[in-house]
């Protein structure tokens, strides 16, 4: 099957689209084919199109936690915010992977179910999630997670249980064999919904304080060291509000770097190397990032 089939099929596939129109930093370069596969059968026939035909394919989420370098992608890159549907079954929550976790969390709360609060304001997809084990303020995806459903690449149907998933700090097993997250279940408990949403509220009062949601940004860019906390180290080794390009590191929160205007990929990573660097030198540590950076560099 050739993209032209899939065209012919239905399916809208757009060329050569800027990527900074979908990233939460604003920055990256274009996709050299994109495409926002609205149910399972059409993500189904863009990978097998792009496994029978040798396309390289990219899966970007909802392209929060993530830096595409300025070159952009080449092959597919598939966005599956419209694959978004979100079930509420006794105690368990089945959202697909296009779906917010924010919105999942929310939709948990509405039904007295406990669990998610940690991630009212992830600004990430359930696929996402899934794939960077995300977590905040204490809690992690994997703590709730039940099963994950995943399409291979060669567009075949798996399940995987929790323990399966190899999840640990930031990882998970769809990050070693290139899965694509389709659905997650979360198995979650009973409690009041006041006291859920309560907690929620909370936990978003502290990030905007906390936070330069202001701007654009990644999040949380680098993973935190056993034992050290990033944004504190960046702050004694002279580096907050330091700024290349339109990128600088947060005045707020020193753990961002947020784009000031007009800042581009090339300036992210540059920060982010002049960090790393200054952090070894100082401390003796090699700092790793937790933002996902993917992409070819400017020609």
């Amino acid at each position: 099957m050739k993209l032209s089939d899939l065209t012919k099929n239905g399916i809208e596939i757009k060329r050569q689209v800027p990527l900074s129109k979908y990233t939460f930093t604003k920055t990256g370069g274009p996709a050299e084919f994109l495409a926002f596969p609205r149910n399972e059968s059409e993500l189904k026939n863009l990978v097998i199109a792009a496994h029978d035909n040798n396309i390289p394919l990219t899966i970007i989420g909802n392209a929060s936690n993530l830096i595409i370098r300025d070159g952009g992608i080449s092959g597919i890159v598939l966005i599956l915010t419209k694959m978004n549907q979100i079930k509420v079954d006794k105690n368990k929550v089945i959202a697909q992977a296009g779906a917010t976790i924010v919105e999942t969390a929310f939709t948990a709360a509405h039904h007295s179910l406990s669990g998610l609060e940690f991630a009212a304001g992830i600004p990430g997809s359930v696929g996402g999630a899934v794939f960077m084990n995300a977590g905040a303020y204490g809690g992690e995806t994997c703590s709730v997670i039940e099963s994950v459903r995943v399409m291979t690449p060669s567009g075949k149907f798996k399940s995987y249980s929790q323990s399966e998933m190899k999840f640990s700090y930031r990882h998970s097993l769809v990050q070693e064999n290139g899965d694509i997250v389709l659905e997650a279940v979360f198995a979650l408990k009973r409690s009041a919904k006041n006291r859920i949403l309560a907690d929620m509220n909370y936990l978003n009062a502290l990030r905007q304080y906390k936070q330069p949601l202001e701007y654009p940004s990644c999040g949380s860019v680098f993973k935190r060291p056993t034992g050290h906390y990033v944004g504190p180290m960046i702050i004694q080794a002279g580096l907050q509000g330091k700024q290349i390009g339109g990128a600088q590191d947060s005045t707020k929160h020193a753990g961002f770097i947020v784009n000031k205007g007009n800042a581009t990929a090339t300036d992210y990573l540059d920060l982010i190397h002049l960090i790393q660097e200054k952090i070894k030198i100082k401390f003796g540590l090699d700092l790793h990032t937790e933002v996902r950076i993917i992409g070819k560099p400017n020609d």
